[in-house]
């Protein structure tokens, strides 16, 4: 056991997304623009970036974290669909993440549904007021994680909430918590997707999209990322096993994939193409959907 990433392995570089390679923001369809807002604003304590009429950009300093935008014309999913499980929302410090803590208890304390240490993160569990999963968690120092035969040891072990906030919540996180200049930005750390079988899920995001995988949990979940990071997604069958191709529908809207480079995402685009997967190129992007039509837009942040 080791506490540093195994070696990439004998998968041609050109097969992988570049290790540097993080989550943009993550757009949902939402039914009530005003409610969600409000509670990505004032509970989670993400702040307005930019604002139109039916779309919403929040985050924490320039960095954009999670967009809202408005599909009243839409419903709910059928329980069982493939789709989002939750938005994982990525605190620099230990105070950062007591602070938005402290707010989600104050400002909506039913949407709180629980928390654990996964040895290589701290994580606390929500629900949006749409039934959105969301997740503020913070890492571990990397020296502490520990890698068994390429894979990234996690656990679900209880952690708990009051004690992280006596341990961490300072008097500025307290009456400050979306203090960017006190805290630090948030960023999407990772993305939890609802899919129908982990065996395609591992066929298309290691095999096709070129992330490495972390952990697997049999036939039931998988964990991928780029670079040695413990996941930048995830997807499980825990409540859709067997689902099928999503219908439109509120919830996700799209995940971003951040590549640090025009050389990946053309490699990347090859790598879709020759795989047969329907994408539009604009020159700046890659837009594609998982085979459960999960739409997933990969960018290289500031290419023109």
């Amino acid at each position: 056991m080791t506490n540093t990433p195994p070696p990439a392995g004998p998968r041609d570089p050109s097969d992988r997304l570049a290790a540097d390679t993080a989550m943009g923001p993550v757009t949902l369809l939402v039914a009530d623009l005003d409610a969600q807002t409000a509670f990505y604003r004032d509970a989670v304590t993400l702040t307005v970036l930019d604002e139109g009429r039916d779309t919403v950009t929040l985050g924490r300093g320039s960095v954009p974290t999670v967009v809202l935008r408005h599909e009243p014309g839409l419903r709910h999913a059928p329980a069982g669909s493939a789709g989002l499980f939750h938005t994982a929302i990525l605190f620099e410090t230990p105070q950062a993440l007591a602070a938005a803590l402290n707010s989600l208890a104050r400002r909506a304390p039913g949407s709180f549904t629980g928390s654990a240490d996964h040895l290589v993160s701290t994580a606390f569990y929500a629900t949006d007021p749409e039934g959105n999963g969301v997740e503020l968690y913070g890492d571990r120092d990397r020296t502490t994680w520990s890698w068994t035969h390429g894979q990234v040891e996690m656990d679900t072990v209880y952690l708990d909430p009051n004690r992280f906030l006596a341990e961490h919540l300072t008097e500025q996180g307290a009456d400050h918590p979306d203090d960017a200049e006190l805290f630090g930005p948030t960023r999407i750390g990772h993305v939890h997707l609802s899919v129908g079988d982990v065996r395609t899920a591992a066929d298309f995001y290691l095999g096709t999209l070129g992330f490495d995988q972390t952990s697997r949990m049999g036939d039931s979940a998988l964990f991928v990322s780029a670079g040695g990071y413990h996941h930048h997604m995830a997807m499980n069958v825990w409540s859709s096993r067997g689902a099928g191709r999503r219908a439109p529908a509120l919830g996700l809207g799209r995940v971003e994939i951040a590549l640090p480079g025009s050389d990946e995402l053309d490699r990347l685009g090859e790598r879709l193409g020759n795989a047969g997967v329907p994408r539009a190129d604009d020159g700046r992007t890659l837009s594609f959907d998982d085979p459960w039509g999960n739409r997933i837009l990969a960018t290289v942040p500031g290419r023109g």
